[in-house]
């Protein structure tokens, strides 16, 4: 989302509200891959190089505003974020067992922003879309932020709890056919005439059908994706309080597990299509169980 939609506000909040240990990095077109993940150092005294951690050694990374810095640093979190661990020199460090980044980014169209990576944006798990409040809202927000008396957030859950939570979630029951309901909407992000298509209606008369998504999507969903969208159905289910997944889970969440992970064409953008737009067809024609 754009500036000014507390975007920051809300990942301080919420790691205020875990007992944990929290680190925010304001990337900056001059920021290194050092000031990162660290770095190794001479000591004179010694007479021997060691390594100095960086801060992404902690439980909570908010890596502000990330696509401000240039394509190294945004590569440098690849390994922490899909290994778990950090190599500075010739030694490797692994990162703690509760351990996940969050990260704010500006639309590309801002000044002085880069794309980030394909291989970067596939390794977080969700994209969430923040935009410009209600009316309602933005009132509530101008009052409680004019206030002379703010609100002291104090922590509600500690990382034990959150370890157990996600071992909870991993153990949420997901039917035969939901499994293959997932995998439908991921290969119909790269294959369209691999996957069980609805029939005629309306929604299928506004677009071209499922052959179209060849013509406007670049790159389809990775393995990932499937992955990811099974454990946020069971995320969501969980919170929902319940011990199985259902349809319904699965298209809650396939907007933010899939938007960032198709790759639009140029054809798609000439018809002002979005990747949400394809998310959208593609949930229209694959049939849920």
């Amino acid at each position: 989302g754009v500036p000014g939609l507390a975007k920051t506000l809300t990942v301080n909040a919420l790691a205020q509200a875990i007992d944990a240990a929290f680190q925010r990095i304001q990337f900056t077109p001059d920021l290194l891959p050092a000031d990162l993940v660290g770095t190794m150092i001479y000591s004179q005294k010694e007479e021997r190089f060691y390594s100095k951690r960086g801060p992404i050694f902690t439980n909570i990374v908010l890596a502000d505003e990330i696509n401000r810095a240039p394509a190294k640093v945004q590569s440098a979190l690849l390994e922490a974020m899909q290994e778990r661990q950090v190599t500075i020199g010739e030694e490797t460090f692994r990162l703690p067992d509760m351990f996940f980044v969050l990260a704010t980014q500006n639309p590309i169209e801002q000044e002085g922003t880069y794309p980030l990576p394909e291989a970067q944006t596939d390794r977080f798990m969700l994209k969430v879309k923040v935009g410009y409040p209600s009316r309602e809202d933005e009132r509530r927000i101008m009052d409680q932020n004019t206030r002379s008396d703010l609100d002291e957030i104090k922590p509600v859950i500690t990382p034990a709890d959150i370890m157990r939570a996600r071992q909870v979630v991993r153990e949420i029951y997901v039917d035969d056919t939901v499994k293959d309901y997932i995998v439908n909407i991921i290969f119909a992000t790269r294959k369209p005439d691999s996957a069980e298509i609805k029939g005629e209606d309306e929604r299928r008369k506004r677009f071209a059908g499922p052959a179209d998504l060849y013509d406007l999507i670049d790159f389809g969903a990775s393995p990932r994706a499937s992955i990811y969208l099974n454990l946020a159905a069971r995320a969501r289910a969980f919170l929902k309080h319940r011990g199985y997944v259902t349809a319904d889970d699965v298209k809650s969440v396939a907007y933010d597990v899939l938007r960032h992970r198709i790759i639009t064409s140029f054809e798609a953008e000439a018809r002002e299509l979005t990747s949400d737009d394809l998310v959208r067809m593609v949930l229209d024609f694959v049939p849920a169980p």
